[in-house]
């Protein structure tokens, strides 16, 4: 690990986002893609991303690069804004009253319900019939 570079670990879902901010401009890759590449034509998940970077007014010092695993586009971008939050924490402690009254310091605790016996899926059940 670099003198330079900060270290942190976001999650959300089934997805887990290992996240590296160093100083720099402003960009983010994801696995070795850059962050349009990656998420696509998606302006609310990019924007989701950038939010704990434009709240602390970071978006043009740092270049992050991530690596994601598990789950979908969704999941791994929220695992991706959790570790950015928490990087940044780590790089700044004043930042922490802005990014805890946003929400961003707090990991995502839902997931998927599992599937029950006798039933569909996890609450739908089969329809019922009188006759």
């Amino acid at each position: 690990m670099a003198a330079n570079e900060i270290i942190a670990t976001g999650r959300r879902k089934n997805s887990i986002a290992v996240v590296k901010l160093v100083k720099g401009k402003g960009r983010i890759f994801v696995n070795g893609k850059t962050l349009q590449a990656y998420i696509g034509n998606r302006p609310a998940v990019e924007m989701m991303i950038y939010r704990p970077l434009v709240l602390t007014e970071n978006q043009d010092k740092y270049d992050v690069k991530v690596k994601a695993v598990g789950g979908g586009i969704v999941g791994q971008s929220g695992a991706i804004r959790h570790g950015i939050s928490r990087a940044l924490l780590k790089a700044n402690e004043e930042y922490k009253a802005v990014l805890r009254s946003e929400g961003l310091l707090t990991r995502d605790a839902r997931v998927k319900e599992r599937k029950k016996y006798g039933r569909k899926r996890a609450r739908k059940r089969f329809q019922f019939s009188k006759r």
